[in-house]
C-alpha cells in the first residue's frame, strides 16, 4: 500500500521533454506517453495516474480504452464521448494530483486520490479491473465533503 503521494503539475499540453502533467517530475516521453501510445500499465496506479495525464492532454481515446465496459460513463456511441472528455480537457485546468492511497490486487485494485483543478478539486476512491492482463477503470466513488 502507498500512502499520501503528491503531484503538483499546473501545465496543459506539454511537449514530450516537458515534466509529466502526472506530476511523477519525469519528462512525459518517459512517464505516461508511452502508455498513451499503447503500452499497457503495469498496475493500477500507473494506469490512474497515465489517465490523468490523459485527461489533461486532451488523450480521449486513452480514455475510452481504459475504461471497463461496466463503467458507468462507457458508451458505444464513441463520438459523442470522444466529444465530451476532449469538451471537459479543453475547459479544464489541471493543478494537482494527490495519491491518497494504493491498495494493489491480482485482478482488483483501488486508488483513492484529490485531483485540483483551477476551480476547486474533487476525491474519488477509483475501483480498477484487470481483465485479459489489461488494468481498467471500473468505476469510482467520491467521498462526502471532500475536494
Amino acid at each position: 500500500m502507498i500512502k499520501n503521494l503528491c503531484y503538483d503539475t499546473p501545465m496543459k499540453k506539454p511537449s514530450p521533454n516537458t515534466p509529466c502533467p502526472c506530476g511523477s517530475g519525469t519528462k512525459y516521453k518517459k512517464c505516461c506517453q508511452p502508455y498513451h501510445r499503447g503500452a499497457r500499465p503495469a498496475d493500477a496506479l500507473v494506469l490512474m495516474k497515465s489517465r490523468y495525464s490523459a485527461y489533461a492532454l486532451g488523450q480521449s481515446r486513452y480514455i475510452i480504452a481504459t475504461t471497463h465496459l461496466d463503467n458507468p460513463d462507457y458508451t458505444e456511441d464513441t463520438t459523442t464521448w470522444l466529444a465530451e472528455i476532449e469538451a471537459f480537457s479543453g475547459q479544464t485546468e489541471f493543478r494537482r494530483l494527490e495519491i491518497f492511497e494504493f491498495v494493489d490486487g491480482d485482478e482488483e485494485a483501488f486508488v483513492t486520490f484529490r485531483a485540483t483543478f483551477g476551480d476547486g478539486a474533487m476525491v474519488e476512491q477509483s475501483r480498477f479491473v484487470r481483465e485479459g492482463g489489461k488494468w481498467l477503470y471500473h468505476s469510482g466513488e467520491f467521498p462526502e465533503n471532500s475536494g
